[in-house]
């Protein structure tokens, strides 16, 4: 069991950044590919970002391809999303996702199937 805890969200202005974060719990971490996903009101769930489980590739929407960076910390069992140049269209909930041994292309295919663990979400909000 996994257990996964975000945060960092909050209310900024367009063009402002934000770090968001997810602790998780185990000792299982390294072994899971984590993404960060978000739904805003009336939108279907969208993949932000993926991250390997071994660390080594990155999947990013088109949405926030150069503005969003997702890294991960296996000593601490998190993951985060600093996200820069913000704008209101990326005003959303945003979940953190653990994919088992999945690699970023494939957490970029699957699209939100396959994910064992979800969090509960942070909410993002950018005032225009």
């Amino acid at each position: 069991q996994v257990q996964l805890v975000e945060s960092g969200g909050g209310l900024v202005q367009a063009g402002g950044s934000l770090r968001l974060s997810c602790a998780a719990s185990g000792s299982t971490f390294s072994t899971y590919g984590m993404g960060w996903f978000r739904q805003a009101p009336g939108k279907e769930r969208e993949l932000v970002a993926a991250i390997s489980w071994t660390g080594g590739g990155t999947y990013y929407a088109d949405s926030v391809e150069g503005r969003f960076t997702i890294s991960r910390d296996n000593a601490k069992n998190t993951v985060s999303l600093q996200m820069n140049s913000l704008k209101p269209e990326d005003t959303a909930v945003y979940y953190c996702a653990a994919d088992l041994k999945a690699t970023a292309l494939l957490m970029g295919m699957r699209r939100g199937s396959g994910i064992n663990y979800w969090g509960k979400g942070t909410l993002v909000t950018v005032s225009s």
